[in-house]
C-alpha cells in the first residue's frame, strides 16, 4: 500500500504538472492585455513587477523626444507609460522564456504572478484565498445535507425493491438526474426568489442581515444537492440490491438471524464497502466549487472568478484557478482510490499476487 500510494502520488504531481504546462501555453498564446487602470503608476507599478518576474521586458525613451518627434516603436508594445520624464515601451517575452520564469517564481517563492483586471496589482493566489470560503461554504453545507438524505433514500428504496416505495423514488431519481444544474437553479431563482420573492434573488453582500445571508443558501444548497442526492439514492439503491441478494446473506438467514440483524450487520456493512469512498472523495471536492452555480447565483467564489478571469482574459488569475482545479481533482482521485484498501482490508491495491 505504502509503495502504491507514493507511486500515485507521484503520478498525480506529473498529470497536475503536464496539465498546467499545456494551461500555460494555450493561455499564453491568446492576446495579451493591458492592465485596466487610467493611473499610469499603478500601471508601471504592475508592468515593473511583470518585468522582476520576468514575463516582459522594456526600454525608456525621453518624454521631449517622443513628444517632439512623434516617436513610433517598430515592433507595438504591449503598453506605453508615462513616468516623470520618461516614456516606458513593454514587451511581453517569448513564450517559452515566461515558461520558465512562472516555473522558477512558483518552486523558488511561491509567486503565481499579479492580477491584471480583476484586481490590478494584487497577488492571484491572495484573491483565490479569498474566494475560497465562499465556494467551500456552500458546498459543505451541500454535502452535508445530500450524504445523509442520498443514503437513506437508497436504503429505503433497496429495503422495498420493486414496490411503489421503489418504483417512486427511482422515478424521481431519474427525473431529477436527467435535468441539468443551470435549469434546475434557474428555474429556483426564478420560482423562490422573483416570483414569490421568498428568498434572494443572488448572494448578499457582507453588510446585509444574517437572516438574509442565512436564507442566501437555500437556492445554491438545493441546486447542488438534488444531484447528489440522486446519485448516492441509485448507488446505494444498487449496491444494497446486490447484497441482498448474495449467498452470504442467505446463510446468513439460515444460521438464525432475523431479517433485520442480517440487513444490518452483513447487507448494509459490505454495501457501504463501495460507497464510503465516493463520500470522501466529495469532501475533497468542495475546494473546487461551481462555475455555474456562482455564476447564475453572483457568489463570489472560485467558480465564478474562473468565468472573470477568462472574460477578462487575466491570465495570472486563470493560472492558479486552474491549478486548484486540478489539485482538486486529481486529489479526490487519488483519496478515492486509497480509501478502499483501508475501508475493506481484502482489498490491497497495487498488490501482486
Amino acid at each position: 500500500m505504502l509503495k502504491y500510494s507514493l507511486k500515485r502520488v507521484i503520478l498525480a504531481l506529473i498529470t497536475a504538472f503536464i496539465i498546467l504546462t499545456l494551461t500555460f501555453f494555450l493561455v499564453k498564446s491568446l492576446p495579451q492585455t493591458r492592465v485596466i487602470s487610467p493611473d499610469e503608476n499603478v500601471r508601471w507599478a504592475f508592468y515593473m513587477n511583470q518585468y522582476d518576474l520576468g514575463y516582459v521586458t522594456y526600454f525608456t525613451k525621453p518624454a521631449v523626444e517622443v513628444e517632439t518627434t512623434g516617436f513610433i516603436p517598430e515592433v507595438t508594445p504591449l503598453d506605453q507609460v508615462k513616468i516623470g520624464t520618461d516614456y516606458y515601451y513593454f514587451y511581453t517575452k517569448p513564450i517559452v522564456e515566461q515558461y520558465f520564469s512562472w516555473l522558477g517564481n512558483i518552486v523558488t517563492r511561491w509567486d503565481w504572478g499579479t492580477s491584471t483586471v480583476i484586481e490590478p496589482n494584487a497577488s492571484a493566489m491572495l484573491i483565490i484565498l479569498q474566494r475560497l470560503p465562499a465556494s467551500m461554504s456552500v458546498n459543505i453545507v451541500s454535502v452535508v445535507i445530500s450524504v445523509p438524505l442520498g443514503i437513506a433514500l437508497g436504503i429505503l428504496a433497496g429495503l422495498k425493491k420493486n414496490t411503489w416505495v421503489d418504483h417512486t423514488i427511482s422515478t424521481l431519481v431519474m427525473v431529477f438526474i436527467s435535468i441539468p444544474s443551470f435549469v434546475v437553479i434557474s428555474f429556483l431563482i426564478y420560482l423562490l426568489a422573483f416570483k414569490s420573492g421568498w428568498l434572494p434573488t443572488m448572494w448578499p453582500t457582507p453588510d446585509q442581515s444574517l437572516k438574509t445571508k442565512i436564507l442566501a443558501f437555500i437556492i445554491p444548497v438545493m441546486s447542488l444537492s438534488f444531484g447528489s442526492i440522486c446519485g448516492y439514492t441509485r448507488f446505494v439503491r444498487a449496491e444494497l440490491c446486490e447484497v441482498m441478494s448474495s449467498e452470504y446473506l442467505l446463510l446468513a438467514r439460515t444460521k438464525g438471524l432475523t431479517k433485520n440483524q442480517a440487513i444490518v450487520r452483513h447487507a448494509l456493512r459490505n454495501a457501504f464497502v463501495p460507497i464510503l469512498p465516493s463520500i470522501l472523495a466529495e469532501f475533497i471536492g468542495i475546494f473546487g466549487g461551481s462555475m455555474i452555480l456562482e455564476s447564475l447565483y453572483g457568489i463570489p467564489g472560485i467558480g465564478n472568478l474562473y468565468i472573470q478571469a477568462l472574460n477578462a482574459k487575466d491570465y495570472n488569475v486563470l493560472m492558479v484557478d486552474m491549478a486548484i482545479f486540478t489539485t482538486v481533482g486529481l486529489l479526490a482521485g487519488i483519496i478515492l482510490d486509497l480509501s478502499y484498501g483501508f475501508i475493506d482490508p481484502r482489498i490491497r491495491m497495487g498488490e501482486k499476487k
